[in-house]
């Protein structure tokens, strides 16, 4: 996977960038604080939204903007994409739109945030956490995975490397496996439950007890049928006495209705009458307010400014009071507008007035940082001029080392004399070597040749000394010994006066180098000292011609204020007039409310005249209603004495006496029905209960039969998800345990590379990633004993590892992304970031196609194929980017910048 080109706006410090990216190694290179970082941040964003920030959505919009825009294209197994990603902040909440599509024809479209993070973290085969733990090595987070447990590692690794699914697989046939017992106990119980029950039932004799309760129920159902005969010759009785009753009561209740209706007529009069005699005192009191009203119109005809109280009168001063109105409400609102056009025109001017004193203010603080910073740079050239008085000082003493060297070598000869020396060396120590070997063999003779001669043999041939011709050459080889001996001592003298030699050439060649080194620095320092003078002097006029600026400001702010002033002054006359054209203004309305009242009164006289005639016509009315109630008073009396003679009481008390005694028995013969069908009701429910009881033993015999068959497929269930579980575990086992192999080799492979020449050997990675370094003395150390510069290039050497590893176990079906690497030197020094750019290179040796890092380190600069510079107008405090071909800028010259 490749990053093509990255376009933002208003993200975080960028206004406006659109950067392209290509293969190889691109180092991004700028100030702290320029914004080199946000970069970086932004791919990362694009891929998969809101899960890359560490803080909210808001935080990446640029301070002052209301919406964002990012867009990456990338190139990934051949396919390039485009994500498009769109923020806007609107009533405390951010909209997040986001759109992917493939660029090259292919159908390929994605819409949502959510839609297209799953997408990209199925492309990639891995989310948000896993590319930082992966690929991304995030600024401060260099020492992650040494500084995690190793379960944490573990886990990482293993979500890396696909293995986390297996166990979520593993734990979900677990959870099945357990699911399954639990469900297989369940039936297990309940079967042996049923095997309760069924033996309960079948000890009971249901069907027996079914036939006599029928027996029971036939007899009770038969006494029913009598006592219901009976009730009903009584019910026919009880009728025929009411209906008796009834007729004798309609009788009773007509009288008693025609009584009730003289009461209603006579009460309806006498309510009549009351009715008249309020609407006669009614009367009197509207006359009575009419005289109280027509007294408070006198009172108030001076405050309308009328003389009568006339509906003449009054439209004729209404029209006065509207005209006069207009003529005020004319000026007023002309004085208004003049005293807020005057006020206006006092604030506006008074603001600009205090603009310009404060743009003067920040005038003469850019001023004074203008100052700090020609000063700053003067500092700096003066250090840098003492840092040349230094070096020059020590090259010196490296000069001098030369000149009190015995051998006759300059700085330029001294490597080439070493090399020299360490061949000889060489021949001289495998002459020594042959010696040694040439001395143990005669000494090994002269020995054998001794031990022959103490047995009285002869040490060439064994025989018998007196009978050897060659007795003496025992005395050649001890000559030969001694000869040896004494070649060996030269041969290792000589050596000794090498080394000593070899050893003075090294700390010479050492210097020599240190002094090319201090030629260099100070050429560079001494360009720099220059440039720096010259930036002061430049800062210095800039900070006087912005201090002339401040002045005029100040002088312009004044005469503003004058300006000011005046204009307040106009707008407070104004402000006098309209007070007392609203002082008229009241008057008049005052005078309109009295109008208003005379006219409400007026009014209120005419009502109460309307009341009056109302009233009267109303107990005219009246009178003749009641007229009418009395005649119709007459016939209901007359109709009461003729309902009262036809009444009969005696044959009233005889129905009455039949009807007591119908409903006495009908009472008795109730009682033994309800006890009858209480007992029928028993044994009913009891049948029902032993018919239930039957039913509910098939049915326990049916579930019985049905639960063995579940039973048994349940226990075959059983038995596969606890082999599926197992076939699982053993899986990523076996996995993590090659995956632990490889990742051990790529590990020391890189571990080699950048700890190749230091005290370390090798590195061990256990089942459980449990990193052990072992030194070349056997001695092993937990990494975190390893020095700050060191734990973090070890950090470093292991996430490459990893990269590598998961590069390789999927090439060709997933490519992985970019390496990224925010600021990977802040803990090493000099010496350890040569071992990380020999890293990078090795990467790019692996076949890593694509490298970006944000550093600003001289050696990783030079190692670049393209340099993408970040700076921030300090002005507006937006931060641009631009490509530069690295192969063609002054490394020492971008590492001052």
């Amino acid at each position: 996977m490749n990053f093509d080109r990255i376009r933002l706006t208003n993200f975080k410090p960028y206004g406006d960038a659109d950067l392209r990216l290509t293969e190889g190694v691109t180092v991004i290179h700028g100030l702290n604080g320029s914004g080199k970082s946000s970069l970086l941040e932004a791919c990362f964003f694009a891929l998969y939204g809101s899960k890359a920030l560490d803080g909210t959505l808001g935080d990446v919009i640029t301070n002052g903007e209301e919406e964002t825009e990012v867009d990456l294209w990338f190139t990934h197994d051949g396919v390039s994409y485009h994500v498009e990603r769109r923020l806007k902040e609107y009533d405390g909440r951010i909209d997040h739109q986001c759109t992917l599509e493939a660029t090259d024809g292919s159908d390929v479209t994605r819409d949502g945030a959510r839609a297209v993070r799953e997408f990209v973290t199925e492309l990639l085969r891995m989310d948000a956490e896993a590319f930082v733990n992966c690929a991304y090595v995030r600024q401060g987070e260099v020492n992650k995975l040494i500084n995690a447990t190793p379960r944490e590692r573990q886990d990482t690794i293993d979500d890396l490397l696909q293995l986390g699914k297996l166990e979520e697989y593993r734990e979900r046939a677990g959870d099945a496996r357990l699911g399954v017992e639990d469900v297989l106990e369940n039936r297990r119980g309940r079967f042996d439950q049923l095997d309760d029950q069924i033996a309960e039932k079948e000890e009971k004799d249901l069907h027996d007890r079914l036939n006599a309760l029928e027996s029971d129920l036939s007899e009770v159902e038969d006494e029913i049928d009598r006592y219901e005969a009976q009730r009903e010759q009584a019910k026919e009785t009880r009728q025929a006495a009411a209906e008796t009753l009834t007729t004798h009561a309609e009788k009773r209740e007509r009288l008693e209705s025609v009584e009730s209706e003289i009461d209603e007529i006579e009460e309806a009069i006498r309510g009549t009458e009351r009715e008249r005699d309020d609407h006669r005192d009614a009367i009197r009191e509207a006359r009575e307010r009419i005289a109280e009203i027509e007294s408070r119109i006198d009172e108030r005809l001076d405050d309308a400014g009328l003389d009568a109280a006339s509906d003449e009168a009054i439209a004729t001063r209404r029209a006065e009071l509207d005209d006069r109105e207009s003529e005020i409400r004319e000026e007023l609102d002309d004085e208004r507008v003049s005293a807020e056009a005057f006020r206006n025109q006092a604030t506006n001017l008074a603001g600009k007035a205090d603009d310009r004193i404060e743009r003067a203010a920040e005038v003469e603080a850019e001023a004074d940082d203008l100052a700090d910073e020609a000063e700053a740079a003067e500092d700096g050239a003066e250090e840098r001029e003492s840092s040349i008085e230094e070096l020059r000082e020590e090259a010196e003493g490296l000069r001098e080392r030369f000149a009190a060297a015995d051998a006759d070598v300059d700085r330029d000869g001294a490597a080439d004399e070493r090399e020299a020396l360490r061949e000889r060396r060489g021949e001289v120590r495998e002459r020594i070597a042959e010696l040694s070997a040439e001395l143990k063999n005669a000494r090994e003779r002269v020995e054998e040749a001794e031990e022959l001669l103490a047995a009285g043999k002869c040490p060439e041939c064994g025989q018998p000394v007196e009978d050897s011709p060659h007795a003496s050459g025992i005395e050649e080889d001890r000559e030969r010994v001694a000869e040896l001996e004494t070649e060996l001592s030269d041969a290792r003298e000589r050596e000794s006066d090498l080394d000593d030699r070899i050893a003075e050439l090294d700390e010479l060649a050492s210097a020599a180098d240190r002094l090319d080194e201090i030629d260099e620095r100070i050429e560079a320092l001494e360009e720099r000292a220059e440039e720096q003078r010259t930036e002061a002097e430049r800062k210095r006029e800039a900070a006087a011609e912005k201090r002339e600026r401040a002045a005029d400001l100040r002088e312009e702010a004044e005469e503003t204020r004058e300006v000011a002033a005046q204009k307040r002054e106009e707008a407070e006359a104004a402000a006098a007039r309209v007070e007392e054209l609203e002082d008229a203004l009241a008057g008049v309305e005052d005078a309109r409310e009295a109008v208003t009242a005379i006219e409400e009164r007026l009014s209120a006289i005419a009502d109460a005249e309307d009341d009056i005639e109302r009233r009267r016509e109303k107990r005219e009315n009246l009178a003749e209603v009641n007229d009418e109630r009395r005649d119709r008073l007459a016939d209901k009396r007359e109709r009461r004495d003729d309902l009262a003679d036809a009444v009969d009481e005696d044959a009233v008390e005889e129905a009455r006496a039949k009807k007591e005694r119908a409903e006495e028995y009908l009472e008795k013969v109730e009682d033994e029905l309800d006890r009858l069908a209480e007992r029928q009701t028993e044994l009913q429910n009891a049948i029902g209960g032993v018919n239930g009881e039957i039913r509910e033993l098939e049915n326990l015999r049916e579930e019985r039969d049905e639960l063995a068959d579940t039973v048994a497929a349940l226990e075959d269930l059983h038995e596969e998800t606890s082999e599926l579980e197992a076939m699982y575990g053993d899986l990523r086992a076996e996995l993590r345990q090659r995956n632990v192999a490889e990742l051990e080799r790529t590990l020391n492979e890189t571990f080699e590379l950048v700890y190749g020449n230091d005290a370390y050997s090798h590195i061990e990675l256990d089942g459980e990633y449990v990193l052990t370094v072992y030194q070349k003395d056997g001695e092993p150390l937990d990494p975190e004993q390893l020095s700050g510069g060191e734990r973090a290039l070890f950090n470093l050497s292991l996430r490459c590892a990893i990269y590598r590893l998961l590069s390789e176990g999927i090439e060709g079906a997933a490519p992985t992304p970019p390496l990224i690497l925010d600021e990977p030197t802040v803990f090493l020094d000099s010496g350890h970031v040569s071992r990380l750019v020999r890293l990078v290179e090795e990467m790019r040796g692996f076949g890593v196609r694509q490298i970006l890092i944000v550093s600003h380190d001289d050696e990783l600069v030079g190692a670049a194929d393209e340099l993408v510079t970040v700076e921030k107008d300090p002005r507006s405090n937006r931060s641009t980017v631009r490509r530069e071909d690295a192969a063609a800028l002054d490394v020492a010259e971008l590492a001052d910048d």
